[in-house]
């Protein structure tokens, strides 16, 4: 079934139900907002590439609108945001999203190219900045300015790393699976660099359906084979032995899975725990989906998404999936009691899904832990690799 079926199923099976058939989920959710389409950085595999045209006009999230949207998110139980773009640092206001966010109780982070960091570093801290993503394409920093098109852009990173330690900010690379990655030699650069963990976006090979444009899939950077997607996946989990690596070992399995066309066991909590807004605060139920929810303003009426999906390897949904199918399928069994509903609340918590979940969530170190527990203390490497 393609995502355009799965939308006019779930349509039916919603109008069918009535919107609010059951109550919401208490668990807390995470939505990562584009607030521009904007990038200084001419990366070959995104679309926001300044080099592409393929943005379209300059598009800004508008604070104020934001503002107004904060206590509505909240409502939907979002507590952990992440700031994007195209580059947000180019966003004339961002020091106010971070500001705002912060305030509505949210916890903000933000990935950037690192090119703006150090002339922001301070401001974003003083606003609330509680997490810091720096996108990093290669072990080799001179093959990674190349293709970000920035000369002099690791001085810039490290000066921003070292800044943001020093306002207790953890800072986690974000390294897209791509041709230019050689996995053995990743911990020596990191640890160079300063950051305290990593983590690893996995390529698209066909085009978003929503206003993302984070990758571009004609790319030949990210045109991986079966086996070479395979291999990365592989390198990756060997790559945890040396460096403190976020991406749970359940989750790349589940996409090697995918990789495989194998039966996955983990549903896509995209649209009921995991959103994506963009620019014109449009509510997505992820960037891969053809279609959006409505506006944010909107959400308080609309439903959870929670059809199953594994039509895509998208990363940030796969490890959050994991870490948290497990926990739903509990609350939602203890929302079936209340309701006198014995056999769902048994057929709901006893699945080899919740099973593989919750044994994942015993097993991994917890991202947020795990960075605020090590950040500027001693980095994320544990040991050299072995190099062949």
């Amino acid at each position: 079934m393609d995502t355009t079926e799965r939308i006019i199923k779930w349509r039916n099976l919603r109008h069918a139900e009535g919107v609010a058939s059951e109550p919401r989920n208490p668990l807390p959710a995470v939505c990562d907002v584009s607030v521009t389409n904007v990038c200084n950085a001419a990366c070959d595999f995104c679309g926001f590439s300044r080099d592409k045209n393929l943005a379209g006009p300059r598009r800004y999230l508008d604070p104020d609108e934001f503002a107004r949207a904060l206590p509505i998110l909240r409502r939907r139980r979002i507590r952990y945001m992440t700031l994007q773009g195209g580059e947000p640092l180019v966003h004339p206001k961002i020091e106010s999203l971070v500001a705002s966010t912060t305030k509505a109780g949210i916890d903000c982070g933000l990935i950037t190219n690192g090119w703006f960091l150090p002339r922001h570093i301070k401001q974003l801290a003083a606003a609330g900045l509680k997490r810091l993503l720096i996108s990093i394409d290669s072990a080799d920093m001179g093959e990674h300015e190349r293709n970000r098109g920035l000369r002099g852009l690791e001085a810039r990173i490290r000066e921003g790393i070292a800044q943001a330690h020093a306002f207790g900010i953890p800072v986690c690379a974000s390294v897209t699976v791509s041709r230019l990655v050689r996995y053995a030699s990743l911990p020596e650069t990191l640890d160079r660099l300063g950051v305290d963990a990593v983590t690893f976006s996995y390529p698209r090979r066909e085009a978003f359906g929503s206003t993302s444009l984070v990758y571009d899939e004609t790319s030949t950077l990210v045109d991986l084979s079966r086996d070479e997607l395979l291999e990365a996946l592989s390198a990756i989990a060997r790559l945890k032995k040396y460096f403190r690596v976020m991406d749970p070992s359940a989750a790349l399995a589940e996409v090697a899975r995918f990789v495989r066309g194998e039966q996955q066991l983990i549903p896509c909590i995209g649209g009921s725990k995991y959103f994506y807004i963009d620019w014109n605060l449009d509510v997505w139920r992820c960037e891969a989906w053809p279609e959006p929810m409505g506006s944010v303003f909107d959400l308080d009426r609309l439903p959870d998404q929670r059809e199953p999906c594994n039509d895509c390897m998208m990363g940030c949904y796969r490890h959050a999936s994991v870490l948290m199918h497990g926990a739903i399928a509990v609350t939602d069994s203890v929302y079936a009691l209340g309701r006198g509903e014995l056999r769902a609340a048994v057929g709901t918590l006893f699945q080899r899904s919740v099973a593989y979940s919750l044994w994942a969530l015993s097993v991994e170190e917890l991202p947020r832990a795990a960075l605020t527990s090590f950040a500027g203390r001693n980095g994320g490497r544990r040991s050299s690799p072995q190099r062949s």
